[in-house]
């Protein structure tokens, strides 16, 4: 789906239609008084429908717009019961036909249809509406309330109701408006901004500081059911919600709690019942097990820590072995934050390869690592964080290039592929005048290049050397294959000193000759840089620090070789395109042929 653009006026644009033309002018669909309260956007097939409820001087109309071609429908919405106002609406569309539910402050939930067959009209019509559910609400009225449909006899209702202590609540409840009765409930005592989303079998709802993510299944909707639920709301409970909690590897228990959400309550039998009560006490004794290892990681020596890891290490696959290491890692960056002598590297890295962790479940991490100047540590996080900020990047990069060359030999860093294809220079032999070659002929010696510099020999059989050593040169690669954004890393690359940038460039473009010497331009080995990314790089750096580069003396020849370079690969692509339009009208040529029976042989000249 195109993203589409709502103004304040009622008017809907696609956002690539008003890019290309953004001083045309916006046509007003509402009255100037009215103030837009909802929207929301329906799709099915190759239909979008936009639906809008606006509000003036406590009257709602409703408006319906369908894209492609353009049909506006315009309602008023009235309300059946004095000072009753509407707090949320929730739309779905299906074979053409809106469905509009509105729940008012009076606890009523109206059902109104609106039918997209109809042709559009300018008159104002009065939009019919039938009471789906009545809410037991107390003598006050809502204020505050949220609705979404979970099919087509379930809905869910994030409000605060009365318990049976006669005390306001507020909580989340799943009704059953086919049978008007409500099937489960759950309490939020933490309170909530009275939003609530619904995306793919899953409820979204602040708690707290916390979203909380609800997981639901709605049954086939039948009498014997909905009696069932009633008699019993917690079997229902058990079976109907299960609550996700993103900060639970944070708490105690929550493997435990989530472990018996998973696990419905069936009473269809003794053997079922004695089943679950088996299951349920292997899940607490497990969790017994993990609680007793988890209070153990904060006072056990580095000996005993390594120990007790071994089968966790090995058990990866469990289902809830995310949380698990999530946990753990929590709990260590927590005691090396507080005890100084205290730093196991190599169990941080054994969590990191593990590919359970990411840079949002443990972000102080990589913020230790980058205390500590630990760039094992960092560079594994590097390959396996899906979800590193540009900040972080940036602070990782700033260390690799601050590190001397004295330091990192004494480091275990994974140098991959880089032996690939990483020439290092010799000392005796490192002020030795190089040239490279790509593609078989040699960009220096351009007739079009007018910058005075000297012309090496062509028949010099030298090779490309890198400036940096295999163990920076890895370290520099998993900066390079990190995910990142353009606008958010720019401004921290201005962080980087002169010298950095002209070491990372240098490095750069001896990656840039080497992908160019061979013909799919790329490097051998896995997890290794591509073409593109190099590139983007280069131009990210030069963006970032151009002035200063352009000032440098010595930046003068690295800026020439790139000038030359990309001036050369350039004209040979040029020319590649010359041959594969030449090979182009050799292919029509040859299809156009009106006797296939005969044959010739011609000898093309490409110039």
């Amino acid at each position: 789906m195109e993203p589409l653009v709502v103004f304040k006026t009622g008017a809907v644009q696609y956002l690539d239609a008003l890019l290309a033309a953004p001083q045309q002018e916006i046509e007003a669909v509402i009255a100037e008084e009215e103030v837009i309260r909802w929207t929301e956007v329906c799709l099915e097939a190759e239909l979008t429908v936009l639906v809008l409820i606006t509000e003036k001087d406590g009257e709602y109309r409703v408006y319906v717009q369908k894209l492609n071609p353009s049909v506006l429908l315009k309602f008023k919405l009235k309300s059946e019961v004095e000072r009753s106002t509407p707090l949320n609406f929730t739309a779905s569309l299906k074979n053409k036909i809106v469905t509009l539910q509105a729940l008012y402050s009076d606890g009523s939930i109206y059902k109104s249809l609106v039918s997209l067959h109809e042709p559009g009209t300018e008159e104002e019509m009065v939009l019919s509406k039938s009471l789906l559910l009545k809410l037991p609400v107390s003598g006050t009225a809502l204020k505050r309330a949220a609705l979404a449909i979970l099919d087509d006899t379930h809905i869910a209702v994030l409000a605060t109701l009365p318990s049976q202590n006669n005390d306001a609540r507020e909580c989340l409840c799943v009704w059953n408006i086919k049978f008007q009765t409500l099937q489960t409930s759950k309490e939020l005592p933490q309170g909530t901004s009275g939003q609530l989303w619904c995306y793919e079998g899953r409820l979204f709802v602040t708690h707290g500081k916390m979203l909380k993510v609800i997981p639901y299944q709605c049954e086939s909707s039948s009498l014997s059911a909905a009696l069932g639920k009633l008699k019993d709301v917690r079997s229902s409970e058990a079976k109907m919600v299960s609550s996700v909690n993103w900060n639970a590897f944070l708490e105690d228990g929550s493997e435990l709690k989530q472990l018996q959400q998973q696990s419905p309550v069936k009473m269809d039998s003794k053997r079922s019942l004695r089943s679950q009560k088996n299951s349920m006490g292997r899940v607490e004794a497990k969790a017994k097990k993990s609680e007793q290892l988890l209070d153990d990681l904060k006072t056990a020596s580095l000996s005993c820590i390594e120990q007790k890891l071994q089968l966790i290490f090995s058990n990866t696959a469990e289902p809830n072995s995310q949380i698990t290491v999530g946990q753990i890692a929590a709990i260590l960056v927590s005691r090396c934050a507080a005890e100084p002598t205290f730093y196991p590297r190599d169990i941080l890295i054994q969590l990191v390869q593990t590919r359970q962790l990411s840079y949002s479940l443990c972000p102080d991490l990589m913020a230790i690592a980058l205390e500590k100047s630990d760039v094992c540590v960092l560079q594994r996080c590097l390959q396996q964080f899906p979800d590193i900020p540009e900040a972080i990047t940036c602070a990782c990069l700033k260390t690799f290039l601050s590190l001397n060359d004295t330091s990192l030999q004494e480091l275990s860093v994974d140098v991959g592929s880089v032996v690939c294809y990483i020439d290092i220079a010799h000392e005796n032999k490192a002020d030795t005048p190089m040239e490279a070659v790509q593609n078989g002929f040699s960009p220096m010696p351009m007739e079009e290049d007018t910058c005075d510099q000297p012309v090496l020999n062509p028949q010099m059989d030298t090779k490309l050397l890198c400036p940096v050593n295999l163990k920076r040169a890895g370290l520099l690669n998993a900066v390079l294959i990190s995910a990142y954004s353009d606008m958010f890393l720019l401004p921290h690359l201005k962080d980087l000193s002169a010298q950095h940038v002209l070491l990372f460039l240098r490095y750069l473009q001896y990656l840039y000759m080497k992908c160019s010497e061979n013909v799919n331009t790329t490097l051998p080995g896995v997890d290794v840089p591509t073409v593109n990314q190099i590139m983007d790089w280069i131009s990210l750096l030069l963006d970032a620090h151009f002035t200063v580069v352009v000032m440098l003396p010595e930046a003068k020849g690295l800026l020439i070789s790139l000038h030359k370079f990309v001036r050369a690969q350039v004209k040979f692509y040029s020319e590649l395109n010359k041959i594969e339009g030449s090979l182009q009208e050799l292919q029509k040529a040859r299809h156009q042929h009106k006797h296939p029976g005969l044959y010739s042989i011609e000898v093309l000249e490409l110039v």
